[in-house]
């Protein structure tokens, strides 16, 4: 296992070296930037602010500056909020992992029940409907989702507030301050479970039909063993085997996954900013998102691997 680890610590490196010069090329080859389209400088300011932010440097010496930086833990400085990119994270990236971490606990908790059960009643009445709902829910696009729950719950029945972390103007604090977060994150975890739920339930069912005609899934009935004890302990431990390969890109699609869900509801996570970031091409802050979304792609693939490792003893890394 340790030389597994050292190995991959190396590709690793290597894999983040070369992603970082592909990220810093694609945006620094982009034509246009954040002091070119500000109609508000005059091309002597503009020209001052080049020459003081480095643009106008040869590509491979700003590459490596940036990267020296960033090995340093400096990803630079965003010309939009002026502030450092790190700050910006740590302002609002716990804003989005809260949205997406509540999500993804009920997306699983869900996809798994579903497709059990479902799996279980194969071509039965609840069988159809979960297929019918599952593919309407996949086909629709998440804006519309959003926009009319928005409608619906906030406009209409006004049982929810239609955006926002808190209440404008409010001062709450302590557990009346953690209520009122829980309030307003309903609606955008709603739609992002309805988003994601579908094609996880389809791929529990699919492999949990696989399982249930295993040979061993007939000997534990024949052995007399309740059918729920059959379907959640033997059954659904096998089948879950497959979805381990999922969480490697499940770690990245906590930030990566709700950058429209985010602006749809005006929630202050890292997905608002990158999309503000993108509209007025603030080239470091989107530099430092992009290689913030691959570290944690490499680390989340490899925390697959080893889980797999640690499931299915069958398995020698």
């Amino acid at each position: 296992m340790s030389t597994y680890l050292l190995r991959r610590l190396i590709y690793m490196v290597v894999i983040l070296l070369a992603a970082s010069l592909f990220i810093f090329c694609l945006y620094a080859l982009t034509p246009g930037d954040f002091i070119t389209n500000n109609l508000k400088l005059s091309p002597e300011r503009k020209a001052e602010l080049r020459e003081i932010y480095g643009f106008n440097k040869p590509l491979i010496d700003r590459y490596l500056n940036w990267m020296g930086r960033a090995l340093h833990g400096d990803f630079g400085f965003s010309l939009a909020q002026q502030k450092p990119v790190l700050t910006l994270f740590n302002e609002y990236v716990w804003n989005s992992f809260l949205l997406a971490i509540t999500s993804t606990f009920f997306t699983w908790v869900i996809a798994v029940i579903i497709g059990v059960v479902s799996a279980y009643r194969q071509y039965s009445w609840f069988d159809s409907l979960v297929m019918v709902l599952i593919f309407a829910a996949m086909s629709i696009p998440s804006f519309f989702i959003g926009l009319f729950l928005i409608k619906l719950f906030a406009v209409d029945l006004r049982w929810l507030p239609p955006g926002g972390m808190t209440t404008t103007g409010s001062n709450a604090a302590g557990w009346a301050y953690v209520l009122e977060v829980l309030h307003h994150m309903t609606l955008p975890v709603i739609v992002m479970v309805l988003l994601g739920v579908g094609s996880l339930t389809r791929y529990f069912r699919s492999n949990m039909l696989d399982v249930i005609r295993q040979d061993y899934i007939r000997t534990a009935r024949a052995k007399g063993i309740k059918e729920r004890t059959v379907l959640f302990r033997h059954a659904l431990r096998n089948a879950m085997l497959p979805a381990i390969t999922l969480v490697g890109f499940e770690l990245p699609g906590l930030f990566g996954g709700s950058l429209i869900i985010e602006k749809i509801f005006n929630w202050p996570g890292i997905g608002q900013l990158y999309m503000q970031s993108f509209t007025v091409r603030d080239y470091p802050l989107l530099m430092g998102f992009t290689m913030f979304i691959a570290v944690l792609t490499v680390i989340g693939t490899l925390l697959s691997d080893i889980l797999y490792h640690v499931a299915d003893p069958r398995v020698r890394l």
